[in-house]
């Protein structure tokens, strides 16, 4: 038997592995970033980002029907990341002499993919439909970014729009139809991809210090970043992953895969912009804490926060939990620091950030203890903080 159909428990050393690749691909998103911090760089690197993402959230899927060691399905998803490694390595000039290397990884990544797909179709006919509704994704996103490679400009940018379009609206147009899923499985490897995200911010605090000598303000916009990244890890982990898991497995059939595409798909990629734009204007920072931020990278450091938390918000709806007050309130303040960070130093911007991100978690801890107690000790989420 090729493949075998019907995920692990908990995600495989191989997924793990698979994972790693997007570490250094987040890197290299965060460098295109700081290569060009205008708006124009910036809005380019997202679109770099939402293919990634698109790619990393089908190879997701597949796995958690089909077990990632069996049979050859090993080596076809090693082949698929050697791809993303290239794929990865055109980032720094992506849209310029590497746009066909990239263009041509993403064709072999993809159609790698639909091979997978029709093997785990061959085991479970429920796939089938998948298979054949992938193979013009492919053919359309991949010419897109092939005629992107011989264009440049504007035209460039409009194939790279296009093709993020199509990958983002596509799922919306296929019927969820023979798509279970696994909740445990699922919401690990999502939760995980969330992990490399807030690791890239992480990693962004050395990268602006490697050629700097420390010094009192670099220490501490570098604490004052961490605590940052820190407090989205809490936001994220301390209920609303358990409170998602729990609705995934209260639904089933076409609810659960509908819960599944808008809750992770759609939402948990938002989260990753925001945590890969903040980790763009924390990098700024630590580079040179006195300095004014410029009005594109204020809005990624303090922005990036808002879409985090909005898209928190969004969850939250999706699941029923209605609106909640703390993290709209937390991102309409984050929105409101974003004019007041070209006049005021690195510094005392992530110094607002963190006091905000602070009082959003210390509000959520004080004020919903109880339900707190509760979501984490019964894995339950009847009542959620608000």
């Amino acid at each position: 038997m090729p493949a075998s159909v019907g995920p692990p428990v908990r995600a495989t050393s191989l997924e793990l592995f698979f994972d790693l690749v997007f570490v250094f691909a987040f890197t290299q998103v965060t460098g295109l970033m700081t290569a060009d911090p205008t708006w124009a760089g910036i809005g380019s690197a997202v679109l770099v980002l939402a293919v990634l993402w698109w790619t990393w959230a089908g190879y997701a899927r597949l796995t958690n029907h089909v077990d990632p060691e069996a049979g050859v399905v090993r080596i076809l998803m090693l082949a698929a990341m050697g791809s993303l490694v290239v794929m990865t390595l055109a980032l720094p000039q992506v849209f310029g002499s590497s746009a066909m290397v990239f263009a041509v990884a993403y064709l072999v990544v993809r159609a790698l993919h639909v091979v997978l797909l029709g093997l785990a179709a061959n085991v479970d006919d429920s796939w089938r439909r998948s298979t054949r509704t992938a193979v013009p994704n492919v053919l359309l996103t991949s010419g897109l970014l092939l005629v992107a490679a011989f264009v440049d400009g504007q035209a460039q940018i409009t194939c790279w729009a296009l093709a993020v379009v199509v990958m983002s609206l596509w799922p919306l147009f296929g019927r969820a139809r023979g798509w279970d899923v696994a909740p445990t499985h699922f919401v690990e490897r999502f939760g995980l991809v969330i992990l490399i995200a807030l690791g890239e911010s992480v990693v962004a605090l050395g990268a602006g210090t490697s050629t700097h000598e420390l010094d009192a303000p670099l220490i501490a916009v570098g604490l004052l970043g961490f605590i940052v990244v820190a407090s989205l890890w809490w936001a994220y982990f301390d209920w609303v992953t358990i409170v998602a898991e729990h609705r995934l497995e209260e639904s089933a059939g076409t609810e659960r895969a509908l819960l599944a595409r808008d809750v992770y798909a759609y939402l948990h990629g938002l989260m990753v912009v925001g945590i890969v734009l903040y980790a763009l204007g924390i990098e700024v920072a630590v580079h040179d804490p006195t300095r004014h931020l410029e009005l594109p990278i204020a809005t990624a450091f303090s922005g990036g926060i808002a879409l985090y938390l909005l898209a928190h918000v969004g969850l939250r709806l999706r699941i029923g939990g209605g609106l909640g007050r703390g993290r709209p309130v937390a991102a309409a303040l984050a929105v409101a620091i974003i004019p007041m960070a070209t006049n005021l130093s690195a510094l005392v911007t992530t110094t607002a950030l963190a006091a905000l991100s602070c009082a959003l978690i210390a509000y959520e801890v004080l004020r919903h203890r109880d339900t707190r107690a509760e979501i984490r000790a019964h894995r339950t989420g009847d009542t959620k903080p608000t």
